[in-house]
């Protein structure tokens, strides 16, 4: 099963592209997946739950975090003309490919994917988007959301979607408990959306 080595840095598997084809926000998104990216060949349920709860941001400097091929972050990119995306991932297949659709969209002037120690030290962002790798453990992925949540400006949030049995809720806790408060704002087949603020009077605590 390819979804196995999404986030690792150089997958072994032979490469082959498969195309994927979805409306997503009231735009239709026509993208290239291939084997050894997270969600071959579809959106994930998690990532469909995520856009089916939302609704897309009105601009700014966007972080789509664990991009795999670029669906959060091209969604984002097509639905609000005025934003800037970067796309970050450990595994380099799925950076580019993130960059191919990008092109193949005629967005590359406002998106951008790279691996995590290509991001400019003194990048920030308006808002983070993710369906963050979970199964990658819970000190990983902590380590992980405490890398990236700083760069939010004062006041910027994060969106994430986490299935409850993968531990949305206690998520949901954990980073309130960070100091970046954080809701629900939406329930769907299992999966929570989170919000989570970076208070805007300083760093998080």
């Amino acid at each position: 099963m390819d979804d196995e080595h999404y986030f690792s840095a150089d997958p072994s598997v032979p490469f082959k592209r498969e195309p994927v084809v979805a409306e997503i926000w009231g735009h239709e998104l026509k993208l290239d997946s291939g084997s050894g990216v997270f969600a071959r060949g579809r959106i994930d349920i998690g990532t469909a739950a995520l856009f089916r709860e939302t609704e897309p941001p009105i601009q700014g400097r966007f972080l789509d975090l664990g991009c795999g091929y670029g669906a959060i972050g091209l969604a984002i990119a097509r639905a609000v003309p005025l934003a800037s995306v970067w796309g970050v991932d450990v595994n380099e297949r799925a950076v580019r490919l993130m960059n191919e659709n990008a092109q193949a969209m005629g967005v590359t002037g406002r998106v951008v994917a790279c691996t995590p120690d290509q991001v400019p030290s003194n990048a920030t962002f308006d808002e983070i988007w993710s369906n963050p790798p979970i199964r990658i453990g819970k000190e990983a992925l902590h380590e992980l959301l405490l890398t990236w949540l700083p760069r939010l400006v004062p006041g910027g949030r994060a969106v994430m979607v986490v299935g409850k049995n993968l531990g949305g809720d206690s998520l949901q806790r954990w980073l309130t408990e960070q100091g970046y408060p954080t809701e629900r704002v939406g329930s769907s087949k299992g999966f929570r959306i989170l919000e989570s603020i970076r208070p805007a009077d300083g760093p998080a605590s």
